[in-house]
């Protein structure tokens, strides 16, 4: 049997682990990334951390334990780690010099954009910046999250490919009677595409009227993205007036053959319509893809461009394997 690995590399990018209202101030949780089994918990602060989740004594989950007095505590033995590692008590001896090898390692981490992050090693990229989610003028709606058997690669892809949208999404984002995909070029700066296409999309649904396009037969947006390697997309769509919509999308690479999607957006219309349509939408969405995606071979993208047939429409996919390779993320 051949055992699928992740790329060291990956290890010094930002990944997320789970949205931040789902790390309690006062339990710790479990997550998964790059094959690494992880503890997350807040400190009194509010700080999230990040480590690994094994206690050196037995090889107990931290995550099973609780919290107190800004340590994690493990439900085995009841041994306490503080923020940086350290184990700082042993409850079952007197003796104050406690061994240095009673530690786990930490990771960084840090919470924004409504997830929490985590780098395993020192992060070679920025997060994107999207001040449209920091000015309290758009509303954010939280979608997902996504779990699919396939890697991270794959789902990434998916989000950002134009031509399945009208036999994958009929009458949702595409238009079986438009299928064209219209010319548009990438352009790679540093570890980000830039590309911006003009493309036909479906009117609004009566189930999910959660785009601008009212009124509209025959509807067209304008979308602007950025896909910042390795995983993450930040898409900025209109219809050629003032209202918009972000698209902030990011995979979590659990392991070669399994990852999880996170679509966050913000608009700056329809501030009232319940977040239930939006999310709903979203899920409709990734479920249709989910089927088609989970059925590629193999589960992550091949890299070597001649391992798949590839036209000009998809330009984005050319690029993105050819940036992933420059980069030596592949």
């Amino acid at each position: 049997m051949t055992t699928k690995t992740v790329n060291p590399k990956l290890r010094n990018c930002w990944h997320p682990v789970g949205y931040a209202n789902t790390l309690p101030a006062d339990a710790p949780t479990h997550a998964k990334l790059l094959d690494e089994h992880i503890v997350l918990w807040r400190s009194k602060d509010g700080t999230p951390h990040a480590q690994r989740d094994l206690c050196i004594h037995r090889g107990t989950a931290l995550s099973l334990g609780w919290v107190k007095d800004d340590c994690i505590v493990c439900p085995y033995h009841g041994w306490r780690y503080d923020e940086t590692g350290q184990c700082v008590e042993i409850p079952q001896t007197e003796n104050p010099n406690i061994p240095t090898k009673a530690r786990t390692p930490t990771y960084r981490c840090q919470e924004r954009y409504g997830l929490i992050w985590v780098a395993l090693e020192e992060p070679i990229y920025d997060l994107p910046e999207i001040p449209e989610f920091e000015d309290g003028s758009w509303k954010i709606v939280d979608t997902g999250p996504y779990p699919w058997k396939s890697d991270a690669s794959r789902q990434v892809e998916n989000f950002t490919d134009f031509g399945h949208f009208p036999w994958v999404h009929p009458g949702l984002l595409g238009d079986v009677n438009r299928p064209v995909v219209p010319d548009y070029s990438v352009e790679i700066k540093d570890h980000v595409l830039h590309y911006t296409v003009v493309r036909p999309e479906a009117p609004n649904s009566d189930d999910f009227p959660v785009f601008a396009n009212e009124d509209v037969q025959t509807p067209e947006r304008r979308s602007r993205y950025e896909l910042h390697l390795p995983y993450t997309i930040v898409l900025r769509l209109g219809w050629g007036g003032a209202k918009g919509m972000v698209y902030f999308f990011v995979s979590q690479p659990i392991s070669a053959d399994a990852c999880q999607g996170y679509c966050i957006i913000g608009r700056n219309y329809d501030l009232d319509q319940p977040d239930t349509v939006l999310q709903g939408f979203e899920d409709t969405i990734f479920d249709q893809d989910k089927r088609i995606v989970e059925s590629q071979r193999p589960e992550m993208v091949p890299f070597d461009l001649a391992d798949e047939l590839h036209l000009k429409f998809d330009a984005v996919a050319i690029n993105y394997r050819k940036a992933m390779g420059q980069q030596g993320l592949t």
